[in-house]
């Protein structure tokens, strides 16, 4: 890595395809330049570090390379080079922040009305455009109003908000989105490996969410962690440069409140207290991963199953009701709001421990599973109490209850799964087995080894099943697969079919055929959502 040029401006992408996220926008702007269809004012918003400059630069070299009007401008040809170095002369980038000032904004308004130099537009770039003047905007709304056929705005602003109306309605508007840590995650992997520095995973995931959405603080983190790890990107070292909680104490600590166990709860905040922890940081991750929990149990499918805290964050959802982590949060929030008012940050942070343990509801906890009563079939006669209205003793038939133990194994599994009215990760283990076989109260499931985390809802799924045929069943799942499709995967072909005959109806629409053929419009079939 070159000792002068930090990796922020070092990686910052030169292409479209090199561009980590917004593809809403890429997609846009590239159609715009292939049909060239082109606008004559542009407006970038987001938060800091999310490729509003960036994409900037490159749109302007798409409008200027050498080979023509391109969504792949080439990056080697006299244009492109001397954008990507700053030096193209027909490139005008201005700070709003330090040029707010009408006298600035008439001044480069004036050298619009000339021709570029050497280019075949000249681009003006304005940063922070919100910070402008009224005035300033007023000067500018009469060249956005009749702009030149050489001139192309480009505004950027973390504050759309701030910008007048009427300068709003003459741009194109893209709304660039905070990147997720995923992505920002993969994208620091990629550099570092390009940079041949050695790291852990745990490591570029702790910048990553540190970043808050921004790839450029999170470029601009990596740079201080490679600094304090003198080359090696170690997870402690970058936990102790970011002040961050080591995750292993907050999930002991939900793992104590679940326990109900008070001593526990008091140890590990005296040990938290003896590391130097900040508590008021230990509350915000806490509540943070009270939110991961929150989600592993309404959308499983939002924990992607290279998060390496995957396993724990499911294992808490499982023992854990909805409630009690909605109530947590609710408290750790309300904690670290409260802290500075606690006599010190311990008071504080252990209070609203003890808070979680005393509010807690009894029924908030999972009760662990016991063994179920063995039902026969055979009447049970229910006595009845007489009314007050008579007092002559009713006579009361037997009630009878029938298992639904089928006689053999010829057992359908996906029609029984729909009527077990499983949630959360057993429902996951159904959903990803296939049934081997079912006789004498046995069943067997196999799951295949990639879907193995899913075996910690084994005993959910056996009582489930007991309580359905009213006695109790033994379930045992095998690794492997079959050539038999899962209820998973017959679900996912139902959504397909589905959805392919969305597409298909949208695609046949008198209307969108008609719109298709007069505006030489195209169908974006990813837009399109079949109807549950």
């Amino acid at each position: 890595m070159s000792a002068t040029t930090v990796l922020a401006r070092k990686w910052r992408p030169k292409s479209f395809e090199q561009l980590a996220g917004q593809e809403h926008v890429v997609r846009a702007l590239s159609n715009a330049l292939l049909q060239n269809r082109l606008h004559h004012a542009y407006l970038f918003t987001g938060t800091r570090g999310v490729g509003k400059t960036t994409i900037a630069r490159i749109f302007a070299k798409a409008l200027n390379c050498a080979t023509g009007i391109t969504a792949t401008p080439c990056g080697e040809c006299g244009p492109c080079k001397e954008i990507d170095s700053g030096r193209f002369i027909d490139l005008i980038e201005l700070d709003a922040a330090s040029n707010t000032q009408v006298d600035n904004m008439r001044e480069l308004l004036e050298s619009a009305l000339y021709a570029p130099t050497s280019a075949r537009f000249k681009v003006y770039i304005i940063d922070e455009v919100h910070m402008l003047s009224k005035s300033a905007f007023n000067a500018m709304l009469k060249t956005l109003e009749e702009p030149p056929g050489h001139v192309k705005f480009i505004l950027a602003t973390t504050d759309p908000q701030k910008i007048p109306v009427t300068v709003l309605s003459r741009c194109l508007q893209f709304n660039l989105k905070q990147l997720p840590p995923a992505l920002i995650a993969a994208r620091l992997q990629y550099v570092l490996e390009q940079e041949q520095l050695s790291f852990e995973t745990g490591a570029i995931n702790l910048v990553a969410r540190a970043a808050q959405g921004s790839m450029r603080d999170a470029l601009s983190l990596m740079d201080q962690a490679i600094a304090f790890s003198a080359g090696k990107v170690e997870e402690a070292v970058v936990r102790t440069m970011l002040g961050s909680i080591d995750q292993g104490y907050l999930y002991e600590l939900l793992t104590a409140l679940h326990l109900q166990d008070g001593v526990k709860l008091l140890e590990i905040a005296d040990l938290m207290a003896a590391r130097s922890v900040a508590f008021d940081a230990a509350l915000q991750e806490l509540a943070s991963l009270l939110h991961r929990v929150a989600l592993a149990q309404t959308v499983p499918q939002a924990i992607p199953d290279e998060e390496p805290e995957r396993v724990r964050l499911l294992e808490l959802a499982e023992i854990y009701t909805p409630e009690n982590i909605q109530l947590y949060y609710q408290i750790a929030i309300h904690g670290r709001s409260e802290i500075g008012l606690a006599p010190d940050e311990y008071a504080g942070f252990t209070m609203t421990l003890l808070r979680m343990l005393a509010f807690a509801p009894a029924k908030g906890l999972l009760q662990p599973s016991v063994t179920p009563v063995s039902l026969v079939a055979t009447p049970v006669q229910t006595p009845v109490a007489p009314t007050r209205q008579s007092p002559v003793t009713q006579s009361v038939e037997p009630v009878t209850v029938i298992s639904k133990m089928p006689a053999s194994g010829t057992v359908d599994w996906g029609v029984l799964l729909q009527q077990l009215n499983l949630q959360g990760m057993a429902q996951q283990l159904a959903k990803h087995c296939t049934l081997d076989s079912f006789t004498d109260g046995l069943i067997v499931l196999r799951l295949a080894d990639q879907q193995k985390h899913l075996r910690m809802a084994t005993e959910k799924l056996q009582t489930a099943l007991g309580d359905y045929f009213a006695k109790p069943v033994k379930l045992s799942i095998v690794a492997g697969v079959t050539d038999t499709p899962t209820p998973a995967v017959l679900e996912q072909q139902a959504k397909q079919l589905k959805q392919q005959q969305a597409n298909a109806s949208i695609a046949q629409d008198d209307f969108v055929r008609e719109a298709q053929a007069e505006m030489s419009a195209d169908l974006l079939t990813d837009s399109i959502k079949a109807i549950a």
